[in-house]
């Protein structure tokens, strides 16, 4: 461990897991973002190939898992953001 992380404050160290986490969240934001121009490019790819090739290579198929790929980076995304179920209150104060 580095001096000056040693010598650093516990908020500090929850300063860096978050700046990581953000740092995490860009990477899979963009990295989807990729995926969902894979997919255009796939799809046009697809449009375009010759169907009379002996061995024709299912364009379709690959734009399938790609979007699968993201639709699972997007949800794990989601997720983060989405509130989590809390117990109802009991809402009668008296005895």
């Amino acid at each position: 461990v580095p001096l000056a992380l040693s010598l650093a404050s516990p908020l500090t160290y929850v300063a860096l897991a978050r700046a990581d986490g953000d740092s995490q969240r860009e990477r899979l934001e963009r990295i989807a973002y990729e995926l969902s121009r894979l997919e255009e490019q796939a799809a046009e790819a697809g449009k375009q190939s010759a169907g009379s090739a002996r061995v024709r290579f299912r364009f379709d198929w690959l734009a399938h898992d790609l979007a699968l790929v993201r639709r699972g980076i997007e949800d794990h995304l989601d997720a983060q953001r989405q509130p989590r179920p809390a117990p109802p209150l009991r809402g009668d104060y008296r005895e």
